[in-house]
């Protein structure tokens, strides 16, 4: 299968190894250009590119960037994309840490992957947000094995998500549909679930009791 990955920090980077290790065309991307991956593409496989050619073909393109440099990615980032091609976002909003105050998120009401689909103009499928980078090198496991991880994932669209759910069995992990995309807070930074190591039926449990209301700590702060 052919997948686009933009951003090679440390799930991009551990996806594009694992990704290319399972014998699938990776084209992988950053905001510093393809020449700053030559490392990574000589380790892997994978073919560096500028973002606006990561989606080109691919029939899974993977957003992997901090939440605020969403809105800087080039317009046009998904055309020539396959068809019926799925999106995968992994971001989280760290509004004291890095990204500041959304007021679209803050305010506005809007799930993190809410925000990320309407910058990008395509549906979304969240996946691997509370995922620890150096466990998709490590945790894989075989499909049965009942220490296998189990990761949310949340959408609307079925079809792209039954997809993003297959790509995760073929890494090792098992997988939990966590409603649509408007159901995905509960899988967003301080949540049960967010960086939970468990099983399906743990994962499943985490997410019920989720509150929707956002952790103090994970919140703007007011201006």
């Amino acid at each position: 299968m052919k997948i686009g990955i933009i951003g090679a920090g440390n799930i991009g980077g551990n996806l594009t190894r694992r990704l290319t290790a399972l014998g699938h065309d990776v084209s992988v991307a950053n905001s510093r250009g393809p020449e700053t991956l030559k490392a990574l593409a000589e380790e892997t496989g994978a073919t560096p590119v500028e973002a606006a050619e990561a989606a080109r073909g691919a029939a899974v393109v993977v957003v992997t960037v901090p939440l605020l440099k969403v809105p800087d990615l080039p317009a046009g980032l998904l055309d020539g994309a396959a068809e019926g091609f799925a999106v995968i976002d992994t971001n989280n909003y760290y509004p004291q840490e890095r990204d500041g105050r959304i007021a679209a998120i803050e305010d506005g009401g809007l799930t993190e992957s809410r925000w990320v689909e309407g910058h990008l103009g395509h549906p979304v499928i969240k996946a691997f947000n509370g995922t620890y980078a150096q466990d998709l090198l490590d945790k894989a496991l075989p499909a049965g094995d009942p220490d296998r991880i189990a990761l949310p994932v949340a959408g609307d669209e079925e079809v792209a998500k039954r997809t993003v759910r297959a790509l995760i069995d073929e890494l090792g992990f098992d997988s939990v549909d966590a409603g649509g995309l408007d159901d995905s807070w509960r899988q967003q930074p301080g949540t049960p679930v967010y960086g939970l190591r468990a099983g399906v039926e743990a994962v499943t449990k985490a997410l019920a009791e989720t509150s929707p209301e956002r952790p103090e700590e994970f919140r703007g702060q007011s201006r």
